[in-house]
């Protein structure tokens, strides 16, 4: 079975290829550049170094949000332009699921947090000791909501994400000793973490064809937030009148 993973949901871009379960070959890069400029170039060149025919692939994982809607848009139109010419399913993994899903063994709680903007996050609670448990799933909230839930439940977590050096200070103050930090390798998004759990969801059958694919935002846009302001106020001008 062969896999290919895209992710591109935040500031990381990244490419990868699993195997029969094993990962052949991964491109990441979290630097300040367009998904538009990096991930069909990064697609091509893992493609290249492993002789890859993208005709033997089973299926295409992508990271289906939450996350920036810039990347997710390019993710998304990557993933769904290779399934329509090849005619492979999609398998469309939520980012924060595809982030806990690393930390395979850990029976903490596993809490990935993305950064929302405005005291916000996206952020699930897993659990990964023997099989993958999803606790709460995908959702975008404040932090110091999550910081509660987590506190009043007396667990530890590990935390993982862009939304760690944000709120790294006000978590430590809330949990204390009950908070736990991810190392480099496994703190930020992964394409191979979306292969591998968009493996398991072949096996499941939870696949989709690329013309159903379509990203999860979890919130509206600013473009949106300001339209639905905007048809706000002129509503209640009317009312007023």
């Amino acid at each position: 079975m062969k896999i290919l993973g895209i992710e591109s949901s935040s500031l990381v871009a990244s490419v990868a290829l699993l195997q029969d379960e094993i990962l052949i070959a991964e491109y990441t890069v979290n630097y300040k550049r367009t998904h538009s400029q990096t991930l069909l170039p990064m697609l091509d060149e893992i493609v290249q170094m492993t002789e890859t025919e993208l005709e033997d692939l089973d299926g295409i994982a992508v990271s289906a949000g939450p996350g920036s809607f810039t990347g997710l848009r390019i993710g998304s139109a990557t993933a769904k332009g290779l399934g329509l010419a090849l005619n492979k399913p999609l398998l469309a993994v939520p980012t924060v699921d595809a982030m806990a899903y690393q930390l395979y063994g850990c029976s903490h709680w596993i809490c990935p947090i993305m950064d929302a903007k405005r005291g916000q996050v996206y952020t699930g609670i897993y659990r990964f000791e023997r099989e993958f448990e999803v606790l709460k799933p995908e959702c975008a909230m404040d932090l110091g909501e999550l910081i509660e839930e987590i506190r009043e439940s007396q667990q530890t977590a590990v935390f993982l994400g862009d939304g760690v050096p944000v709120g790294k200070e006000q978590i430590i103050r809330e949990l204390g000793d009950r908070a736990l930090f991810a190392p480099a390798p496994c703190g930020r998004q992964r394409a191979a973490a979306v292969a591998a759990l968009g493996t398991e969801y072949l096996k499941a059958g939870r696949m989709q064809t690329a013309a159903e694919h379509a990203p999860e935002y979890l919130r509206m846009s600013q473009a949106e937030r300001e339209l639905a302001a905007k048809k706000k106020r002129q509503s209640q001008e009317t009312e007023q009148r």
